[in-house]
Parts: C-alpha cells; structure tokens; sequence
C-alpha cells in the first residue's frame, strides 16, 4: 500500500520513462507533484526504494528504474490489453501469496496468537499497520508483559541487523524508546517506518542497517515511536 503522493510519484516517474527513456528531474517531480520543495520529493524517492519499487543507478545523477508497479496498475494494463509491466525484480522472490510461518511451539499451553497489523518499511502508510490483516502464534515466554503486535517487514533496509525481507517483526507497543533501540517510528503522523533510533541533541535519526540507504533525520516533533521490536520469527 502507498500513499497517494508516493502512488502519483511511482506512476508519474514510470510514465515519463516510457515517453522519454529518463527519468524525470528533482524539479519535474516537485512540479508534477505541487511540492514546494525538492526534499518532499527526495523522502518520497527513498520511501519508494526501500519497498523496492524503484532503485537508484549508481554513478548516474538521479537516475532511476521502475522495478515494479503497484498490483492494480498492472493488472489493469494487462486487461486492456497494452504490455503490462514485467519487473526485473519480484517482490521477496515469491510469485505467489507468501504462507505465514508456523508457530515457533505447538499450538497451546505457552503460545501466544497476536496479531498482524500488515507490512512495515519506509513510507509504508500508517493506516497499513492500524488493521488487523491475520494472527500467528509466538511463545508466550519471548513476549513477557505489555501489548504486543507483528508486522511482516518489506525491503532490505535493515539486513545488517539481521532483519530480512519476509520475517515477521514481533513488535511491543510503546511510545518511548532508548538510542540504539530498533522501532516502528511514524513520520509526520502518515508514514511508518522500522529504523534504528538514534537520539542526537535535540534531533531524531533513524538509521537504516544497509550501506544502500541513508540515515533520516527529523526534529522530534516529526518522530513518534509506535512500539520496539522485540523478536523476530522466519519461515525457510
């Protein structure tokens, strides 16, 4: 799911591609978009990379490739009849609906059902992580006290921490959090996001753990912590 500015950005970039074969200027997206400044659409870009519909090409100034399209795009090109998309990349790898994991214990005594609230990545919309899209089962004894949920996570933004595309991120629901911490922070009361906190001065940066993508940094009346990952669970 994509907010809109991100769904009319994705769209706008793959458009002018096609007629072009560039990708658009900072400043022709900004004007597509009625931005008023090039950083607006600079987030929208990282937001877009992290969930892997876009990548940037190196040693190429704002070169960008559409690496897929949202679903309902391509399924309604396919249907009128034009080339569709064919990505080069697919989502995770998986062609098909990905299965939910088995619980780590036997069903029962010692086992938890939480739910899950969706996916989590940069720029992913807060209204994704606010419905409950299904339940899994967790040990009780990795949980301990407090209120607790799981987001399956999207992209590759946090590999180096051992967090990869596909494993379900047990979350605890809290507002406040330790520099270090790794948690689900959303920006600007619209994207959600799980980084790395790091809390410099009277600034809030959240760290991604991939080389590929960059720290963000916000004043803290734009970061609020929705909960701290706690443990993570993956099927092979």
């Amino acid at each position: 799911m994509l907010t809109k500015k991100q769904h009319d950005l994705l769209i706008f970039i793959n458009q002018r591609i096609r007629e072009t074969g560039v990708s658009p200027s900072f400043d022709e997206m900004k004007d597509a978009l009625d931005l008023r400044s090039k950083s607006g659409i600079h987030r929208l870009i990282t937001a877009l990379e992290e969930r892997g519909f876009i990548r940037r090409l190196p040693n190429r100034a704002r070169a960008l490739e559409v690496m897929r399209l949202p679903e309902e795009v391509a399924t309604s090109r396919s249907r009128s009849g034009g080339k569709g998309f064919s990505p080069s990349v697919v989502e995770g790898g998986f062609k098909g609906k990905r299965q939910r994991p088995a619980p780590l214990t036997a069903a029962g005594e010692g086992v938890t059902e939480l739910p899950v609230l969706g996916r989590i990545a940069a720029g992913t919309p807060i209204e994704a992580i606010q419905h409950e899209v299904d339940r899994i089962g967790a040990p009780a004894a990795l949980l301990g006290g407090g209120e607790h949920f799981v987001l399956e996570v999207q992209g590759e933004s946090m590999i180096n921490a051992g967090i990869h595309e596909g494993d379900f991120a047990i979350i605890k629901r809290c507002d406040d959090a330790g520099s270090g911490d790794i948690v689900v922070a959303l920006v600007d009361n619209e994207e959600a996001t799980l980084k790395r906190l790091r809390k410099k001065g009277a600034s809030i940066a959240l760290e991604a753990a991939n080389p590929a993508f960059e720290t963000r940094i916000y004043g803290p009346d734009r970061v609020a912590v929705q909960g701290k990952l706690i443990g993570l669970m993956r099927r092979y």
